[in-house]
């Protein structure tokens, strides 16, 4: 009796060892039980095997039990659990494998420890061995496994979990339940998360801090503070993580919304004591920075009494986002000299600021320093190139990449084929795509929507048909991906179709959808399918939006309907200079040429910067009206209103002072323009001259273009019908001849005449033989 009683004495006094972790302690009890003769009680050296895994010593743990004749099954899940706690999986997986029986606590050690190493796809497995066992799941094992599933995005496998917990009578269990909320906001089905949020009983800080931070992740600022606010009225215990919870939602607010939050928050830090807290520090830093106040940010970011890598990642990020990347380079050397070693992150928020200052320079070198660049910091260098349409530099170092050995992610491709798009390079946008199935990346929602644009901005609108109908998953930005590909490739009817099955489907259109479906309407060119679409924007509230605007007036301009247009453009709240330039080049292709001029000096009274589009509009309404005077005053004042002279402007200005015979103004326009070598300013003088019968303007005219473009006929035959003008007739024939021994061929002329059995197609060769063609028409 008192051998047992000395036993249960011992076991007390390992239990205080375990609570003090002394591994002096630990030795000096162990040596006890030695000398005892109670090495033999299996019981105590399970505690004893507990002792040293609490002082992490795992190879006195391993001697313990090495030293048990016949260990049961609390001592295999005592030595195993050591395994864990030491981070020795290997070990961990050795002793869960040699194990006689394993029970539901084997099972939740190995998964936990699996999951808490970013392990989640072992761990999900480990889960569904432990059912196929008859091993009945506990409160742990759901709380390890849906922890997995979150991180996994794994939707269906949390939703068989959510399930089998409720057939279990856990269903209001706490920890299953907060489980269950982060596993549903990591899989960003925030809504199903806070119904069931809603559904605890009880909640405890973790609820709130769970929903709080699916709530920030999607940008629902006034929902997190709502529940910050519920849960400060609850008397709930507000802790260091909710703050910084309520904090990341505020960092997705308006600006507004920002500067309230931190009025209300930060007496309540101070009130708490979490002035000093890291993680608290962390965020509010991430909150001002994301804002733009590097001020407030770096006196907290001072104020912090330690600093991690983390806090310098998020300051030098800040500094990125106001586009400082001097600052944040130097930063950068302060957090080296402090002695913290830069992590992927550090890289890439360096990397990120340079970008956003358009540095890509420093942002190359600083590339060039990393020592072994991940993915992601390859793509932030790649986003930089793209950025700047570096398109062929991204390309190379795409290959690079591929040298490297580095695997491309989702948004390396993505990057990659919005270069293709740019630049139409079918055959790597294929090898893109080829290389999207080889990592199982084609059928990924972002990649096949730029797959869709790749293809139909490279004229393969078949391709980018299959890449959409092979879509499993098709989102909003697909559907407008191939709506913008049909409409480019002039398929209108079929844009209209496609529309109809949306929202068939019960898909929202966005602004972006209604400026691809405007623009098959003015194509058509179908001024009541117009009006409709028109109404549709109205019916989803995008009528006030300037791009949509914009549209609408280019569909109501090419269907000649100016009247609509123009009362469009008079109710429009927010004009940009696309939406002036739509209206004028519309008054002016449309021969109001006069309503073109003054709608231009209301724009220069509005103190709207035209641009180069603008007076290109402006100069020809002017032409047309043979307004010279005026075309000259608007030509003159050009780099007064910011505008810099392109080859189209002087084309115009050449071509209007030629017809009105102002000759010596039009030599005087060309001598000083930049652009002498450009074919088509000698062709506007050539012309002009022609009209007027002026041979030695004429010649020089076409002398200039000859040289340029000795394979065009139209300086041989309007200098030979000069000549003709002039009765200088044996001139004329000799260009005539000088034509045929350059063996310079006019081009045939053509016309379509619309008839009952389709559109009939006269062709007029050079022979000036006849030749007929009947084409059935397709309409």
């Amino acid at each position: 009796m008192a051998y047992t009683n000395f036993s249960f004495k011992l076991a007390n006094l390992i239990q205080c060892c375990i609570i003090k972790r002394s591994f002096f302690l630990a030795k000096s009890v162990h040596a006890q039980t030695v000398t005892s003769g109670l090495l033999s009680e299996v019981f105590l050296c399970n505690r004893l095997i507990q002792l040293y895994s609490e002082c992490n010593r795992l190879d006195h743990a391993i001697s313990v039990f090495d030293s048990i004749k016949q260990p049961n099954v609390y001592s295999w899940n005592a030595i195993f659990s050591a395994a864990c706690k030491s981070n020795d999986l290997d070990l961990a997986r050795q002793l869960f494998d040699q194990m006689p029986e394993r029970d539901a606590v084997s099972w939740n050690t190995i998964i936990s420890a699996l999951v808490r190493k970013r392990q989640e796809r072992e761990g999900l497995d480990l889960y569904y061995g432990m059912l196929r066992e008859g091993v009945v799941p506990t409160h742990c094992t759901f709380a390890s496994v849906l922890r997995a599933c979150g991180s996994l995005k794994a939707l269906d496998d949390g939703m068989r979990c959510h399930g089998l917990s409720i057939k279990l009578g856990l269903g209001n269990n706490l920890f299953v339940g907060n489980a269950l909320v982060g596993m549903y906001v990591k899989s960003h089905c925030v809504d199903h998360a806070r119904r069931l949020f809603d559904e605890v009983i009880e909640p405890n800080e973790v609820s709130f801090t769970s929903i709080m931070s699916g709530f920030a992740r999607t940008g629902s600022t006034s929902e997190a503070f709502k529940l910050f606010v519920k849960m400060h009225r609850l008397d709930i215990c507000i802790d260091p993580v909710a703050i910084s919870s309520v904090l990341g939602a505020f960092a997705c607010a308006e600006c507004k919304e920002m500067q309230f939050a931190c009025q209300l928050i930060q007496p309540l830090i101070v009130k708490k004591g979490f002035e000093s807290d890291q993680h608290v520090g962390n965020s509010l830093i991430d909150l001002y920075g994301k804002y733009g106040a590097m001020h407030e940010a770096l006196l907290v970011f001072h104020s912090l009494p330690s600093l991690n890598v983390v806090s310098w990642n998020i300051l030098i990020a800040g500094f990125g986002q106001v586009e400082e990347s001097k600052i944040a380079m130097s930063t950068f050397g302060l957090m080296q000299k402090s002695g913290f070693e830069p992590n992927e992150v550090t890289y890439t928020s360096l990397l990120s600021a340079c970008v956003k200052s358009r540095d890509i320079k420093s942002a190359h070198e600083m590339f060039s320093n990393i020592p072994e660049p991940s993915v992601t910091t390859w793509n932030a260098l790649l986003s930089g190139y793209c950025q700047e349409e570096l398109h062929k530099t991204s390309i190379n170092l795409f290959r690079k990449m591929q040298f490297a050995n580095v695997c491309p992610d989702r948004t390396t491709l993505v990057l990659l084929l919005s270069c293709c798009s740019e630049m139409e390079t079918l055959e790597f946008g294929k090898e893109i795509h080829s290389i999207s199935i080889r990592l199982m990346l084609d059928s990924d929602r972002f990649v096949a929507s730029c797959l869709i644009d790749m293809y139909s901005n490279c004229a393969c609108i078949d391709l980018a048909k299959k890449v959409f109908e092979r879509m499993s998953d098709r989102d909003l930005v697909a559907w407008n991906s191939m709506l913008s590909g049909l409409t480019l490739s002039n398929l209108n009817k079929e844009a209209f179709m496609l529309f109809k099955q949306m929202k068939e489907l019960g898909l929202t259109p966005t602004d972006y959808t209604f400026a691809s479906i405007i623009n098959s309407s003015s194509r058509l060119p179908s001024l009541p399918q117009g009006m409709q679409m028109q109404a549709q924007t109205m019916k989803y509230g995008h009528i006030n939006d300037v791009y949509i605007g914009t549209t609408l007036i280019d569909m109501y301009t090419k269907c000649g309907d100016m009247e609509s247009a123009q009362l469009f453009f008079d109710c429009m709240l927010i004009k940009n200079i696309i939406s002036w330039n739509e209206m004028i080049h519309g008054y002016t292709q449309s021969g109001y040429c006069e309503e073109a001029l003054d709608l231009f000096d209301r724009m220069l009274e509005r103190d709207q910067k035209p641009d180069s589009f603008t007076l290109t509009s402006v100069l020809t309404s002017c032409s047309r009206l043979g307004s010279v005077d005026r075309a000259m005053q608007y030509f003159n004042c050009m780099t007064d209103l910011g505008v810099k002279p392109i080859i189209d402007h002087y084309a115009c200005i050449i071509d209007l002072l030629g017809r009105a015979g102002r000759f010596k103004e039009a030599e005087k326009v060309i001598k000083d323009m930049p652009f002498k070598d450009d074919p088509i300013v000698w062709e506007v003088l050539l012309s002009a001259c022609a009209i007027h019968n002026n041979s030695r303007l004429g010649e020089h005219a076409a002398e200039n273009l000859l040289r340029l473009v000795p394979l065009n006929p139209s300086p041989y035959i309007i200098l030979a019908n000069i000549y003709s003008g002039l009765g200088r007739y044996y001139d004329a024939v000799a260009v005539r001849e000088l034509m045929d021994r350059r063996r310079v061929v006019k081009g045939g002329g053509c016309s379509w005449v619309d008839g009952r059995a389709g559109a009939i197609q006269c062709s007029y060769g050079p022979s000036q033989d006849l030749e007929r063609a009947c084409v059935q028409s397709g309409a």
